[in-house]
């Protein structure tokens, strides 16, 4: 059985950004070298076509691909800056949004400009995809404040991932992207896609706009907050006899700080000498290309062709979850547009049979296509298409095609298992610890077993605390040690097969900090026999509250 085959490699180009480097950053999101401002959940998702610009001047030179990004090469950008518009010019020109004078914006405007170095981290990350997303808000007409929005979604990091399960620059929950027809699968996320993301937010803002007779301010709020929420607050405001423009209504907490946040935002970019920040000219020029291959496509290979290190690719196409682009699409690759022309011919030149490695595996006796898929890192559904199979059914002895990655796992640094296994492997305070999943198991159950917090058990794991588990799949877990100041030592473990009458009781108060698994630590005994002695039914115990054990004691000391 051969390979299925694939086209020739088209091109589309896009623009978007090279920004020069900067001394100063914004708050950050779900990412863990956070600054104070907390994140944002957030219900999006959209389609449209994308915008085309004219590629850059051919005759640039390529950088190796063991320089620095090409967007963090600031020198270069800022004289070409001399030659050309600046990006911050421009934008600024298109602000349209009323900035009034307000506890909540001063207070938002105060914490930015207090934090420059938050600002710089933010900038930083945002100089692959600035440019691109202010052609698309100038192209719809819409005000060039909505392009800073991803600074209060996301601090523009593509992998951002909230306790609201929302994913990307542009932060959409999974229910939103579906109803903007945002792709989300084991191969690809398409909120965190820069082009597919972009293009739905801008239409979800658009719609909001309208339904709010082209108040921002209100769209903006039914952004975060859900439009529903904002229509109930408007009618429970006319209803008594208040103004119904944003700053009247009653809305969550994060939803009146949401607004402020962004014309904060917009304040300290349209007047930055005010608040002494420096922003570096940014060259108005394009700087990414969009490059459509066609097919199934390995992404070391891509980034090898492109002369690029391979987590540049994965920061420029963050959509891609796994080791190569979906095998259904979409197969385009944002690429710097200095690299577009060795990709382009390298591309050219490899055969389709060798866009991916393929294995000839025998099956064997107890195969089954999940197993493979999991295996070779691939999925049933990939293997039905490639090997014409109609069914689950496989037959041991016989041979199936599977594609396979050219280099390691380890060698896909941003893809979704590495990083995963980066944020598990990150050391913090605790015992370490790992769980397989098993089948009924939730994160509250898990949490409740081993005494930490639900919400950080998801946090360590790279999940929402609304995520469903999935059998086999293995979780970190930092366990607390016991308090200082605890005698664990002198206390022998209780024998438990022994009746509770031979055992001494002991009345404890609960402190705070306190957790079943820190208290089951101190005394030696379990978890289960605490639950049990005390009939507790999985509420979270409370400071003062009296507990029962059941210990044989040689010096207690409490």
């Amino acid at each position: 059985m051969t390979p299925p085959l694939y086209r020739l490699p088209g091109l589309v180009l896009i623009s978007a950004l090279v920004l020069a480097g900067c001394n100063q950053t914004l708050p950050k999101h779900s990412d863990e070298n956070t600054g104070p401002e907390p994140a944002t959940p957030s219900k999006r998702g959209g389609q449209r076509a994308v915008a085309l610009a004219s590629p850059s001047d051919p005759g640039k030179t390529r950088r190796p691909a063991s320089a620095s990004p090409a967007w963090e090469q600031s020198s270069s950008d800022e004289s070409a800056a001399a030659d050309s518009a600046d990006l911050w010019d421009r934008i600024r020109a298109g602000f349209r949004l009323d900035r009034p004078s307000h506890p909540r914006i001063e207070r938002a405007v105060e914490w930015y400009a207090s934090h420059p170095e938050y600002l710089g981290r933010v900038q930083e990350r945002a100089r692959p995809y600035l440019r691109y997303i202010v052609d698309e808000v100038e192209a719809r007409g819409m005000p060039t404040e909505l392009v800073l929005l991803p600074v209060v979604e996301s601090a523009f990091q593509p992998f951002a991932y909230s306790p609201g399960r929302a994913a990307g620059l542009w932060q959409f929950i999974p229910s939103t992207g579906e109803h903007f027809d945002l792709k989300q699968n084991w191969w690809y996320d398409g909120r965190r896609d820069v082009v597919a993301s972009t293009e739905a937010a801008l239409v979800y803002l658009q719609q909001l706009a309208d339904r709010f007779d082209g108040d921002w301010e209100l769209a903006l709020a039914g952004y975060n907050a859900g439009a529903g929420t904002v229509s109930r607050a408007m009618k429970k405001n006319a209803g008594a006899g208040r103004p119904t423009d944003f700053w009247s209504l009653e809305l969550p907490r994060e939803t009146r700080d949401y607004v402020p946040r962004l014309l904060a935002i917009s304040e300290i970019v349209e007047n930055p000498e005010r608040f002494e920040i420096t922003l570096a000219p940014i060259a108005d020029t394009p700087f990414l290309t969009q490059v459509d291959v066609e097919s199934q496509l390995d992404l070391a290979l891509a980034a090898e062709m492109a002369d690029l290190k391979i987590d540049e690719l994965y920061r420029l196409n963050p959509g891609f979850n796994r080791w190569a682009t979906d095998p259904n699409g979409p197969h385009r690759l944002l690429l710097p547009v200095d690299n577009v022309e060795q990709f382009s011919n390298n591309l050219a030149e490899l055969p389709a049979d060798q866009r991916l490695r393929w294995n000839r595996y025998r099956i064997k006796r107890g195969d089954s296509l999940g197993a493979i898929a999991r295996r070779h890192h691939t999925t049933v559904a990939a293997l039905k298409e490639i090997n014409g199979l109609e069914s689950h059914r496989i037959r041991a002895g016989k041979h199936i095609l599977i594609p396979v990655a050219s280099q390691s796992m380890e060698d896909y640094p941003l893809s979704a298992g590495q990083r995963l296994a980066g944020l598990q492997n990150r050391e913090r305070k605790g015992r370490k610890s790992y769980y397989t999943v098993r089948s009924g198991d939730s994160l509250w159950k898990i949490s409740r077993r081993y005494g930490v917090n639900h919400k950080q058990l998801a946090k360590w794991n790279d999940l929402s605390p609304r995520d469903t588990l999935r059998p086999g799949s293995k979780l970190v877990i930092w366990s607390p040690t016991a308090q200082a100041g605890t005698s664990v030592s002198k206390i022998r473990p209780a024998r438990l097969s022994a009746p509770i009458d031979t055992q001494s009781r002991v009345d404890y108060r609960v402190r705070s900090g306190d957790s079943l698994y820190v208290i089951a630590r101190k005394f030696n005994v379990r978890v289960a026999d605490l639950e049990k002695w005390n009939t507790l039914s999985g509420e979270y115990l409370q400071p003062g509250q009296k507990l029962r054990l059941y210990v044989d004691v040689a010096e207690q000391s409490l």
